[in-house]
């Protein structure tokens, strides 16, 4: 089964999956993850998952900060222990540095292979039950197609965008199409991966 035949929705859920795995891998399982999306991200999507790094270079500066020098524990430089990091913020620094890579890596892959109106109708398909709450899952779809053309806007040497020229209209000017939510059969083998990755999470829910 490709991508293209299972359901927008189940695609999402298993990505879902994948990166709340990584979120709970020991430190030790954490290091070959993050190698492994990383060396993926530069096989199959280089360039969207360069720029989404150098995008996040500031928060990982940030986390490095925080947790390394502000963290109480053994020092790192014995010879400037006021002022150097310390062993045990360094170590938390790295793993919370390295899961936010593995991530980035994640959203880029995805970015990259799912096409963005199948990417907002799995959206679209795993919050309908929301309504039953009264959240409305066309609003839910439509903010992340905002978020991701966003994301994906103003390259570097373009004219910087605006989130709200996205919400312009064709009497506008605008060239962006309608958005369009599409809705993709479910499957027998969908349901049952479905019913599978469900089972694992309740399983690691347990855990």
């Amino acid at each position: 089964m490709t991508l293209n035949d299972m359901h927008s929705g189940l695609i999402l859920l298993l990505w879902l999956a994948a990166v709340a795995s990584i979120q709970i891998l020991p430190p030790a399982a954490l290091g070959p993850a993050v190698l492994s999306c990383t060396a993926a991200v530069l096989l199959f999507a280089r360039v969207r998952g360069l720029r989404l790094l150098r995008r996040i270079r500031v928060l990982l500066l940030a986390i490095v900060v925080l947790f390394a020098w502000f963290t109480p524990g053994e020092a790192l430089l014995l010879d400037w222990p006021r002022l150097g990091p310390s062993r045990e913020g360094s170590v938390l620094a790295l793993v919370h540095g390295a899961r936010l890579v593995a991530v980035v890596c994640a959203v880029a892959l995805l970015l990259e292979h799912l096409p963005l109106p199948r990417l907002i109708g799995g959206l679209y398909a795993l919050s309908r039950p929301l309504r039953l709450i009264g959240v409305p899952p066309e609003r839910l779809a439509l903010r992340l197609l905002l978020v991701l053309r966003y994301v994906d806007a103003s390259p570097r040497g373009h004219k910087q965008m605006h989130w709200k020229e996205w919400l312009e209209d064709e009497a506008t000017g605008s060239d962006n199409p309608a958005v369009l939510l599409q809705r993709e059969r479910l499957s027998r083998t969908d349901a049952v991966v479905a019913l599978g990755v469900f089972a694992m999470l309740f399983w690691w829910s347990l855990g």
